[in-house]
């Protein structure tokens, strides 16, 4: 009998992220309870919070934070076009940051040709 996977992640994996603190409870609680703080309302709402992450979750290409953010995002009433806003944003800054690196070559060509 194959155990292979039809695809590298799978959705219900997500469900086992709890698993982390398997082999280091302590340090799994640590992140845990560090996670939770961050995420709860405070100058910034829950809504708001959950759109960020959003943002961050495709700018870092992971698909489980996208499964989890985008169900999260709705259940904190955003909508898809304040979550689509949120994924442009992160791709703007994704290729800015990508560009403004570009100095760094400029600088050595400058240095190059000198």
């Amino acid at each position: 009998m194959s155990t292979k996977r039809p695809h590298y992640y799978d959705s219900a994996d997500l469900a086992k992220f709890g698993d982390i603190t398997r082999t280091n409870p302590e340090l799994g609680r640590a992140f845990f309870d560090y996670y939770n703080k961050s995420m709860a309302a405070g100058a910034l709402s829950e809504r708001e919070k959950a759109l960020i992450a959003l943002a961050v979750a495709h700018a870092l290409k992971c698909p489980y934070c996208i499964d989890a953010y985008s169900s999260t995002c709705l259940e904190k009433g955003a909508d898809e076009e304040q979550m689509n806003e949120a994924v442009h944003v992160a791709a703007s800054m994704s290729a800015g940051i990508a560009l403004v690196h570009s100095v760094q070559m400029m600088n050595k060509i400058d240095e190059l040709s000198i």
